[in-house]
């Protein structure tokens, strides 16, 4: 074996006892021992297990961030397409790396703190609050909430990926047609039969999907009547107050007035 591929190896071994039992619980005998090499060997290539781990992490976090960035590199394409197309960016990733994104998650020590997992998702969400930045300007809509929201998008797909991860009872498709049922749709309108419009493979029959990219531009036409219907929300709620407020007003005189009325049997 080469050196070239006893590092690979030590590598591979690595990661697994890393995904399995967490950083601090792995000891370079172990590493070694599953190996089948001397723990010199380990040493002479990473110079102990906090070297081995920075590189397990390193390739993980390179591997992560080249698929977030390429699914958000088109800022200019449907909204609702890129939310498809990061959730699978994600479940993808950890669907091929699986051990890496295990190892990713936990809580263990990093001696860079920049290619941290917490540190890459903050880097996601500054780069989804751009995209929701323009758009809300685009829709004149208030741009106070933006972090928030991006927050928000970022956190339900990497918590549903974690919960995902040791749960795998739904297809990557089928779950991120879930995410983006109710980060597009939300909870007062969600979808019976969610599923995806732009990415992967569509879980529909022939019919259905010949439907959807039938009506592909009335449903671009109705979210965007969604989004105008949310931009003016705050409008009709004050409006539906003021309303309501002279409905009991009226109410009250009427009331009123009825009291002051003699009846019949009164005159």
């Amino acid at each position: 074996m080469t050196s070239f591929q006893r590092r690979e190896q030590l590598i591979e071994v690595g990661r697994s006892l890393f995904a399995s039992k967490g950083f601090e619980a792995v000891s370079v005998e172990e590493i070694a021992a599953n190996a089948k090499v001397s723990k010199p060997i380990v040493y002479e290539h990473f110079g102990g297990k906090e070297g081995l781990y920075a590189v397990v992490v390193d390739r993980e976090m390179l591997s992560l961030t080249t698929a977030l960035n390429q699914a958000l590199s088109k800022s200019s394409d449907h909204p609702r397409r890129i939310v498809e197309r990061t959730a699978l960016a994600l479940l993808g990733f950890i669907e091929e790396h699986t051990e890496g994104f295990q190892i990713l998650v936990r809580d263990s020590p990093s001696t860079d703190p920049s290619s941290s997992f917490n540190s890459l998702l903050g880097d996601v969400s500054l780069r989804v609050e751009g995209i929701l930045e323009e758009s809300f300007k685009q829709q004149k809509l208030s741009t106070r909430g933006v972090p928030y929201y991006a927050q928000m998008l970022v956190g339900l797909t990497v918590f549903t990926g974690q919960y995902w991860a040791d749960r795998r009872k739904a297809s990557k498709e089928q779950l991120a047609a879930y995410i983006v049922n109710l980060a597009w749709n939300g909870l007062s309108r969600l979808e019976a039969k969610p599923t995806l419009r732009f990415e992967g493979k569509h879980p529909t029959s022939k019919s259905e999907a010949k439907r959807i990219n039938n009506n592909s531009g009335k449903t671009g036409d109705k979210a965007s009547k969604h989004d105008n219907e949310g931009h003016n929300s705050e409008q009709l709620e004050e409006a539906i107050s003021d309303k309501d407020n002279n409905t009991v007003s009226d109410v009250e005189n009427h009331a009123n007035t009825a009291a002051n009325t003699p009846t019949i049997a009164q005159q």
